[in-house]
């Protein structure tokens, strides 16, 4: 789904660095057209700065969303999670960041949390990125408590599983 909205603006490389930074951050687009996160309006200016474009590509992208019925309809109703990573430590929480070897392999995720899991820890947050719309995608697992450092290397042998990071 995500090859088929990005192929939309191959041939626009602005507007696709807009859709992106959209997708990527959960931001929605309004009747206005303009960029939101709930009912907070992110300016356009904004926008633009950060992907480096100038503030009328996000102008102009935001028309074409409202212009397709797909997009729009997936611009509307997208939304953001608070992502736990950064603020795992401070809360006592464990981080691991599973980097796959290919990440549309299927199987990674449960054999993760099942290894996870066999350890008596329970899973507060996973998160994967999706392999659409970032580079190097990796699976991040939040856990109530540390990870033992036997986890890493019972991880290791999962099929697909490329490295292991622990925070």
């Amino acid at each position: 789904m995500w090859s088929k909205i990005l192929n939309n603006f191959k041939k626009h490389p602005a507007q696709e660095k807009v859709i992106k930074l959209l997708l990527e951050r959960g931001f929605q687009v309004n009747d206005q057209a303009r960029v939101v996160s709930g009912s907070i309006e992110i300016p356009h200016t904004q926008v633009a700065r950060e992907i480096d474009v100038d503030r009328r590509v996000v102008d102009s992208t935001c028309e074409v969303i409202l212009g397709d019925k797909t997009l729009t309809s997936i611009f509307r109703n997208i939304h953001t999670i608070p992502f736990l990573k950064d603020v795992a430590p401070e809360l006592g929480l464990g981080v691991l960041v599973i980097t796959p070897g290919d990440a549309s392999r299927t199987g990674i995720l449960g054999s993760v949390a099942n290894a996870v899991a066999h350890r008596g820890l329970s899973i507060r947050q996973a998160v994967t990125d999706d392999p659409y719309l970032t580079e190097h995608p990796h699976l991040t697992i939040i856990t109530d408590d540390k990870i033992p450092g036997d986890l890493v290397e019972e991880l290791m042998k999962v099929p697909g599983v490329k490295s292991v990071t622990v925070f």
